[in-house]
């Protein structure tokens, strides 16, 4: 006897499942969307603020803080910009405005990325969502917040400034719509890219050069500002502005200008430029959300046995720079592990990554502002100290140092080591940085004084490290990204910095007597001895250090173990 057909039943109001709801009377089958998520993602973006901001009332007055000062930049730049009107600067500085703001967007995201959970797409992997239904909730999104906010009073003031006319007043309102358009997408597009890196460990190494980022910025507008005080610096704004018109989003902006001089044909093609782009950005999109929630995360995966051996097969660095005689030694092994920890671990990246920018950057600053040539003497400060504290960060793997070091030859070998790698990197890096900025201040003749003190300096730093580093160690956190110390070593950081930096010039104190000597007594032509001298002297210091320090260091390695390891 057949059976029945089976009726479907009711599935659980909330479960998802079950048949599709009928469409509607008079309506074809299978005519009815689904209904659009873009409201979902701006409720969701919404929620994401409101939560962040009440977890605690420190959250609560630092986002508050910050947005206050956000806007009122913001409305200090838009009024200022509508005060420009009608000036002739008033285009430069629009263009170069709105191009500063869509770099900011661009770049945010690789150092910011974990402030903003929205960010990371593969949080709705599991969802079933298409990418183009979801680009269009996750650019809705984009634009609730502080920064959308900023942005936009940014662009109004930038076509206020430009528009005069009805016809320029019509295109200002899509020009500064698709000013947010390419920032969101642009910000998102770098986000969903690099969303595999900035979850990774390598993107907690972006995070810990932010600071570095600021820094550096900071130094760069800096020097913006100094260079538009002179006599021509708004002629340069000008100059440069003439590039940036016709690249997007600026364009949009500079179509306003377009309209209101009466060259339409020019307004439409810097229009039809910034579509593109959003198109380009748009698309760029889609391809990488597909990408991303369709192929696995290599981190799941198991290399190949092939890779793997291809891997272990490589022969470490430097033993294409040292003889085979010096690689079998415990020197050469020191050194190569040192370059392992400054590859792989974050903090000693955003360390070494501090120093060469800084030490590259205040140089710059003496060449723009013709200052004096021994500023070049930063770079080797800052380099030096990363001699300091040189057990800190092994924190309990330190143990395998001291169940190694038995003689006061392997102490020294371990000293030596870690000394040379410093020195590899720091000497052709002051070498080239002061011989660059020696020249370029047309002062190619103190080359080899200022050469001859940064030696001394890095070397009395490096030898005053070493002793430092057995005498006073303490342990460096590896939970707080921003923390140099662990909880109650503060004091300790201050005095090897500042200790060891005034006792390191008192060491450089023989050389600046030469230099001061010869200066004094008018015997320039002998100026360049100071650079054989502060080298050797450099070298000499270090070796003895390396005596003096070598036996301490193996009468204090429990000492040295218990300060070091975290609990």
């Amino acid at each position: 006897m057949p059976l029945p057909p089976e009726v479907p039943r009711p599935a659980p109001p909330g479960t998802g499942f079950g048949p599709p709801p009928a469409a509607p009377s008079g309506a074809p089958a299978g005519s009815q969307r689904p209904a659009s998520v873009t409201g979902t993602f701006v409720r969701l973006k919404l929620a994401v603020l409101r939560n962040g901001v009440r977890q605690s009332t420190g959250r609560t007055v630092s986002w508050c803080l910050g947005v206050g000062l956000a806007l009122l930049c913001a409305l200090g730049n838009g009024a200022g910009m509508i005060a420009l009107r009608g000036d002739a600067y008033a285009p430069a500085a629009a263009t170069t405005l709105v191009t500063a703001v869509a770099v900011g967007w661009t770049v945010m995201p690789l150092f910011f990325f974990g402030g903003d959970d929205t960010l990371d797409p593969t949080r709705l992997a599991m969802l079933p969502l298409r990418p183009r239904p979801l680009i269009a909730a996750l650019l809705a999104s984009s634009l609730v917040g502080a920064g959308p906010l900023f942005t936009l009073l940014i662009g109004v003031g930038a076509v206020v400034a430009l528009a005069h006319g009805a016809a320029a007043t019509v295109v200002a309102v899509p020009a500064v719509v698709l000013v947010l358009a390419v920032c969101a997408a642009a910000s998102r597009g770098v986000a969903a890219a690099n969303t595999r890196l900035l979850t990774s460990r390598k993107g907690r190494d972006l995070a810990l050069l932010s600071g570095l980022v600021v820094a550096v910025g900071a130094q760069l507008v800096n020097l913006g500002l100094s260079s538009l005080s002179s006599h021509h610096g708004l002629h340069r704004v000008t100059s440069v502005a003439s590039v940036l018109r016709w690249i997007p989003p600026a364009s949009a902006v500079d179509a306003v200008r377009s309209v209101s001089d009466g060259d339409y044909g020019r307004a439409a093609v810097q229009l039809a430029l910034a579509v593109v782009l959003l198109a380009v950005l748009l698309r760029w999109w889609y391809r990488t959300l597909h990408r991303l929630m369709m192929s696995p995360d290599s981190s799941t995966l198991q290399p190949s046995p092939d890779s793997t051996e291809r891997k272990g097969g490589r022969r470490p660095l430097l033993s294409l720079l040292l003889p085979e005689r010096v690689m079998a030694g415990r020197t050469a092994t020191v050194m190569e592990r040192q370059f392992r920890y400054v590859g792989r671990d974050p903090k000693l990246r955003a360390s070494w990554a501090t120093g060469l920018a800084v030490g590259l950057l205040l140089p710059l600053v003496a060449v723009v502002q013709h200052g004096s040539v021994y500023q070049c003497l930063w770079t080797a400060g800052l380099l030096g100290m990363q001699m300091y504290n040189q057990f800190g960060m092994d924190n309990s793997a330190f143990w395998t140092v001291v169940a190694t070091t038995t003689t006061r030859r392997e102490a020294e070998a371990e000293l030596r080591g870690r000394a040379l790698m410093l020195t590899v990197v720091a000497l052709p890096y002051v070498t080239v940085v002061t011989c660059a900025t020696a020249l370029l201040l047309g002062r190619a003749g103190a080359m080899p004084e200022v050469l001859g003190m940064a030696y001394a300096f890095l070397g009395a730093l490096i030898s005053t490290g070493g002793y430092t580093s057995v005498r006073f160690p303490y342990a460096v956190t590896q939970d707080n990204a921003f923390g140099n110390a662990a909880p109650g070593n503060g004091s300790m950081v201050a005095f090897n910095a500042l200790g060891g930096s005034v006792v390191a010039s008192a060491f450089c104190l023989p050389v600046l007597g030469l230099d001061l000597a010869l200066h004094l007594t008018g015997h320039h032509a002998l100026l360049w001895t100071v650079l054989p001298v502060g080298a050797v002297y450099a070298a000499v210091l270090s070796v003895v250090s390396l005596r003096f320090t070598a036996p301490r260091l193996l009468d204090r390695l429990p000492e040295i173990l218990s300060a070091v390891a975290l609990p």
